[in-house]
């Protein structure tokens, strides 16, 4: 910037050259001072290097950056664990027929065209081998001479002809005799062999194209798991949904809780799995799923959450998985679908949106609310102290009713008594919400 402004070819102070020499010295001299300065802040840590916000008595420190969890089930359902240094490949092999099925359709379209055409072409070259050994080749054109396969006169001929057997195309054209033992059993052999793998790799094919997996793209899981009171009991819930009309036959769903954890001898297990009870023992578990339903998990004396409060919770790092299982009804075969909650996406304090509505003659589903939830009053303590209030005061006073902006939410399903008839009772017409703090203050 210094040097922009020097001019040593015109007349004047500007055009001195002595001038011209110090300034040119001085901006050589702060060019090398910024680049030793920058090098040197780049040598220091990377939380020294952020600008920090001076106040008035000390420096605001950001909070730090929770990095990103790693899942072990992702949301589509797909297991996040890949298999490393396996030494027993031979065990692949053993199950030939899984492992087919298992490739991806790039591999299987190419697996299934090489088979067959190995085999062509190994049956092919025989039918050539026979007709050489016999000198068909030689003998071809002369009259009188019977070879084994008529007009069989080259290898191109001879593949085409284990074409026709394989496949029972017969064109008519190359015909075998009558007086070639050693072609008749290569006959029986070729059409034995060949029915073996149009058995095997038509069915790789069909148990590939048939399988469930695809029906599992229609069923649907809420994005969040919330955590709120029902019934004075604190909950887990999430919600899951079928989209076709052909329903899942005896569905049944089930959760696990992936947390690393630390035994008391010191032994550390990551990635330990404990089972989450969502009505194994009620029988809640087993589904009738015509409607999205929404899936609670009590959290009592048994469950892993007992004692975790908001602030707790907001520290653990934990992932839930939730597992749907069934037969499907088109098929008859079993689906499994998947998803996970990490512990960013189980929000407290929070419920689902109604997604049903009653129209005339019939229940219609609104999946457009399938996600979403709103806001409710729910205690920041743990499960273990509700219960422990709730014994010495069973009527939540500490619960407020909810605000009137969520009448939207409204059971449209409830019957409750008309402003009329209360009055008549002598009962004080209390302020509509969505339900669930009349529920609590009826409750004794």
């Amino acid at each position: 910037m210094i040097l922009m402004g020097l001019d040593c070819n015109n007349r004047g102070p500007v055009g001195n050259i002595t001038s011209c020499l110090y300034y040119a010295s001085l901006a050589a001299s702060l060019t090398l001072m910024l680049n030793t300065g920058l090098q040197q802040v780049k040598k220091l840590p990377k939380h020294l290097r952020e600008a920090q916000i001076p106040t008035d008595r000390t420096h605001l420190i950001s909070d730090p950056v929770r990095k990103p969890r790693q899942r072990y089930v992702q949301k589509d359902g797909k297991c996040n664990v890949h298999h490393g240094n396996v030494q027993e490949t031979y065990r692949y092999l053993s199950d030939l027929f899984t492992t087919l099925v298992d490739l991806r359709w790039r591999l299987s379209f190419f697996i299934f065209t090489l088979v067959y055409v190995v085999n062509w072409l190994f049956f092919g070259f025989l039918w050539w081998l026979i007709a050489l050994i016999r000198g068909d080749l030689l003998h071809a054109d002369e009259e009188g001479w019977t070879p084994c396969v008529e007009n069989l006169n080259s290898f191109v001929s001879a593949f085409l002809f284990s074409i026709e057997t394989e496949t029972t195309i017969g064109y008519g054209y190359r015909v075998i005799t009558e007086k070639c033992p050693e072609g008749i059993i290569l006959l029986l052999v070729q059409a034995i062999l060949g029915s073996i793998v149009n058995a095997m790799m038509v069915g790789c094919m069909f148990v590939k194209i048939s399988q469930p997996k695809n029906r599992a793209e229609t069923l649907m899981f809420s994005h969040k798991a919330v955590i709120s009171v029902r019934d004075n009991k604190m909950c887990l819930m999430f919600r899951v949904g079928d989209l076709r009309n052909s329903h899942i036959v005896e569905a049944s769903i089930r959760a696990k809780l992936i947390r690393s954890q630390q035994t008391k001898e010191g032994e550390f297990i990551p990635l330990n799995q404990t089972d989450i009870n969502i009505g194994f023992d009620t029988g809640d578990d087993r589904l009738f799923l015509v409607s999205p339903l929404i899936i609670s998990h009590e959290i009592n004396e048994k469950s892993p959450f007992w004692e975790m409060s908001r602030a707790q919770m907001e520290k653990e790092e934990f992932e839930i998985v939730v597992i749907l299982e069934g037969m499907v009804e088109a098929t008859g075969m079993t689906c499994q679908a998947r998803s996970s909650y990490l512990d960013s996406e189980v929000l407290w304090g929070y419920r689902f949106t109604p997604v049903l509505s009653l129209e005339k003659g019939f229940y219609e589903v609104d999946y457009n609310n399938f996600h979403d939830i709103y806001e409710t009053n729910t205690p920041t303590y743990s499960a273990k102290e509700l219960s422990a209030r709730l014994k010495e005061s069973p009527l939540l006073p500490h619960l407020p009713l909810l605000s009137p902006d969520l009448r939207q939410h409204t059971d449209p399903f409830s019957t409750q008594t008309t402003q009329d008839e209360r009055e008549k009772d002598g009962e004080k017409p209390a302020e509509t919400n969505n339900g669930s703090a009349n529920r609590l203050e009826k409750n004794p």
